[in-house]
């Protein structure tokens, strides 16, 4: 291979990067021989797998200066994924990857060791992808805290080199086996390691709204769940297609009954566990489980568009940040939900709405989880559950705690909020297709008002501004009661949605 004198500078090498990619995207193939063009192949996937290690450093330097936080992200890993825009897997990916093959540094100031240095060689020459790398992570963070050092570093020797020659499933098996020659009789593994372990994982919705769960129980979890599900998950019980089945546990219903539904039931186990789960949570909810507070957390909440329930079609959106078709909001909203906020199908402009105090009132946080959904920082997706009612401007420099100097934020982006050059302000935006929503933009520039479109991107369809108001009299009609009217303010603007006090 032919020497090339190369920069010594990050950005000129960084450049030259990009640009040997772009120009091999061009590039002519077909002058290439069978073996040339293998041979290209394994060259740019070699490049690919040492940038593991290149992105690793960089996220550790970027974390280690703050950098990130000159182009406000809070913290290191809302850069990758909302400045980078990464998913949040290849985000988790590489935070594990960089913490793995990276040395950090101790509070004192010294510097450690590498945490996976047999898996840091092998990604510098190119013989490991970034999934190897977590399979790799996922086997060191498998051992057992007994296992002496030496045996664990062995372990991960071990593993680093055989999957040089093995693809990311293989290595996972590879790893599997040196665990269990590590602690053959699962003997070593003690509470500590289980509840370092522990964990149940939401997925997000997919297409059709539904929810992936993964967990991993400890031994008395998945003990108490066996014992509700024989009860709650029996056969024929708490099945929702039929109206006749028996609800909550099996030991407080008629045997009869039961039988009967037992017959009629054509469920699979699976099925029923998840019926049965349902139908605990609907207990639970019913029964106060959700507690007494004040806060929104603490109360199931759910905004829907006027025209959606008066076709009872569409997507309605809870203070998490879940998804349900309005037809279900409709049962739920029968026995377990305490507001109702109804909005127009226009914009999300929000009536005044004060309060002498610091904090928002509970109103106040329901009127704003029906305009901002979650928090209003462009490109954020924590969920309205999540974030705090933000003032603008800040409560310390005389911002009301008033309904149109008030916006959802989450607590990293609320701490970013200065007055200061390298921050952030925010503001409610007075014209265009988004006036009445929250608009970000570096402190002190004249760039544009951002608004956030992650957590709502219907809205920033162009026809849907243009819109106009439904009326209201269609769902009075379904609800059996009249809407109440406006609070005090100034004069509404025609085609302005109402966001209505609850209380």
């Amino acid at each position: 291979m032919t020497s090339i004198d190369l920069p010594d500078n990050p950005v000129d090498l960084a450049r030259l990067q990009d640009a040997v990619a772009e120009k091999l995207a061009r590039v002519s193939l077909d002058g290439l021989s069978n073996r040339e063009l293998l041979d290209v192949v394994q060259d740019v996937e070699r490049s690919h797998r040492r940038n593991v290690g290149v992105d690793a450093r960089l996220f550790v330097e970027v974390s280690e200066r703050g950098a990130h936080r000159d182009v406000g992200s809070p913290y290191p890993q809302h850069y990758l994924q909302h400045h980078l825009r990464l998913s949040a897997g290849e985000n988790r990916r590489r935070r594990d990857a960089a913490a793995g093959l990276i040395p950090m540094f101790a509070f004192t100031g010294e510097k450690l060791d590498s945490p996976l240095p047999a898996t840091a060689a092998a990604v510098a020459d190119g013989d490991l992808s970034l999934e190897h790398v977590t399979e790799i992570v996922a086997m060191v963070e498998n051992i057992p805290a007994a296992i002496p050092a030496e045996d664990k570093a062995r372990a991960e020797a071990q593993l680093a080199e055989v999957a040089r020659t093995l693809t990311p499933e293989g290595t996972r098996t590879a790893g599997k086996r040196i665990l269990a020659n590590l602690d053959p009789d699962g003997e070593l593994t003690d509470d500590a390691d289980r509840a370092r372990t522990r964990g149940v994982t939401l997925a997000p919705q997919d297409r059709r709204l539904m929810s992936a769960i993964s967990a991993r129980l400890t031994p008395a979890a998945r003990a108490k769940l066996e014992a509700l599900l024989v009860l709650w998950a029996a056969p024929g019980m708490n099945n929702p297609d039929d109206p006749q089945s028996p609800s909550g546990a099996a030991t407080t219903v008629d045997p009869a009954a039961l039988a009967a539904a037992c017959e009629r039931d054509t469920r699979t186990q699976a099925q029923r566990n998840h019926d049965a789960l349902d139908a605990m949570w609907t207990v639970l909810l019913e029964t106060g489980g959700l507690g007494e507070s004040t806060g929104l957390p603490a109360h199931l909440v759910v905004t829907a568009a006027l025209g959606d329930l008066e076709s009872r079609s569409g997507v309605a959106v809870t203070a998490t940040g879940t998804r349900m078709p309005v037809k279900d909001l409709v049962e739920i909203a029968a026995d377990a939900t305490p507001w109702l906020e109804v909005f127009g199908d226009a914009s999300s402009q929000v009536l005044y709405l004060g309060r002498g105090k610091r904090l928002a009132s509970l109103p106040q946080r329901l009127a704003l989880f029906g305009r901002d959904r979650g928090c209003t920082a462009p490109g954020c997706t924590v969920p309205w559950s999540r974030t705090q009612a933000h003032h603008m401007p800040d409560w310390a420099d005389g911002g009301p705690t008033d309904i149109d100097h008030l916006g959802g934020a989450c607590g990293g982006h609320n701490r970013i909020v200065s007055t200061r050059p390298g921050g952030w302000e925010s503001t409610i935006v007075e014209v265009g297709p988004f006036a009445g929503r929250v608009g970000w933009r570096p402190t002190g520039s004249n760039q544009p008002w951002q608004v956030n479109h992650a957590l709502q991107p219907e809205k920033a369809l162009p026809d849907r501004a243009a819109r106009t108001t439904e009326s209201g009299s269609a769902v009075e009609k379904w609800l059996g009661c009249r809407l109440p009217s406006p609070p005090p303010g100034p004069p509404v603007p025609e085609g302005t949605d109402v966001v209505r006090d609850p209380a």
